[in-house]
């Protein structure tokens, strides 16, 4: 390990857990409002967009939060461009001179788009987050590295698919993700639609490393905890609606289970916000059938809820989690005799 690593991991040990809850005794609505008034602000002039939205706030934490805002309000996610910069990536990953030269072309892509159209990819969102916090003087980084959603192959994870935010407020470093946050594909049209999720604002370094894990493994915050890239392949796949939820996932540590009929398996979390015991539920898929079911052991206490569940029956199960009409992870249970 080099010397620099050293220290940023001797730094870092007072990270763990830096996320918005910090703030607590912030109120984010004025920055929240200013973000709002600026909207369909065009990007020809950052340092002028950078002044209108941060020069009213007193704290760096609001003037953040006001520009996090905005992008996530006023950038849509290309999906499409997206798709196509995988495709290339993976059709030239054996070939160092065309990667290369894709890249710089890519790269004035999506530039050109995000300035014209206000569209972009992760890249440009976590551009766009760190130019405008440098220009309000806050220290902001671009963290490159490895994302998991329900829709990737991990077979065909070997390099790098997302970017995201580090920004260091009040002397910690803390982590963000514009482009996760900023909204949704609409289920019928496939279509970007503005949604914005508070929880990747400002989120747990713990929730964020199940489905986020950089290149760099100093910028997951977690110094010595940091989980190895072979433990984020095999993780359970959360959703957005598991970041306005959780603030941690413990158990089970893996997307796979195998276990012996009625044999019990612990599912555990650590909450963000009380819920309520009935608007917990599985939907459980076989190859044969699909049913909604309320687990009858679940045990609420001090922001930690705890499921204990016995499989009854043979068969391979796809599980997902639900709080309310929210799907919030899912995991698949092989259950032998």
């Amino acid at each position: 390990m080099n010397v620099l690593k050293t220290i940023f991991l001797f730094i870092f040990v007072f990270q763990v857990n830096a996320q918005k809850s910090d703030f607590s005794t912030i109120n984010f609505e004025k920055a929240d409002k200013i973000a709002l008034e600026y909207k369909n602000e065009t990007l020809t002039n950052l340092p002028e967009l950078a002044h209108k939205l941060t020069s009213e706030l007193p704290t760096d934490a609001e003037r953040f939060r006001a520009i996090f805002k905005w992008v996530c309000g006023n950038i849509a996610n290309d999906y499409g461009m997206f798709a196509r910069n995988m495709r290339k990536r993976q059709r030239y990953k054996n070939d160092s001179v065309k990667l290369n030269e894709w890249n710089t072309k890519f790269k004035k892509i999506v530039f050109r788009k995000l300035l014209r159209d206000n569209r972009t990819i992760c890249t440009g969102y976590a551009y766009l987050i760190k130019e405008l916090a440098n220009l309000a003087n806050i220290d902001c980084e671009i963290v490159h590295g490895f994302a998991r959603t329900s829709t990737i192959d991990i077979e065909t994870l070997d390099s790098p698919n997302h970017s995201w935010n580090v920004v260091k407020l009040d002397g910690k470093w803390y982590l963000c993700d514009p482009t996760w946050a900023s909204g949704v594909p609409n289920p019928a049209s496939a279509q970007f639609e503005f949604q914005f999720n508070e929880g990747f604002f400002l989120a747990d370094p713990n929730i964020f490393a199940i489905n986020h894990y950089p290149v760099d493994e100093v910028w997951s915050l977690l110094a010595d905890k940091t989980p190895s890239f072979k433990t984020f392949l095999e993780s359970p796949i959360i959703y957005n609606e598991a970041y306005t939820y959780f603030s941690n996932h413990n158990a089970p540590k893996k997307l796979y289970t195998e276990i012996k009929k009625n044999e019990h398996i612990i599912f555990k979390y650590e909450l963000l916000k009380p819920v309520q015991k009935e608007d917990i539920y599985f939907k459980m898929n076989t190859s044969f059938s699909s049913n909604k079911i309320h687990p009858e052991s679940i045990s609420i206490e001090n922001q930690s809820v705890t499921i204990d569940y016995a499989f009854e029956t043979t068969g391979f199960y796809d599980v997902h989690l639900y709080i309310k009409d929210d799907l919030v992870s899912t995991y698949t249970v092989e259950v032998r005799k």
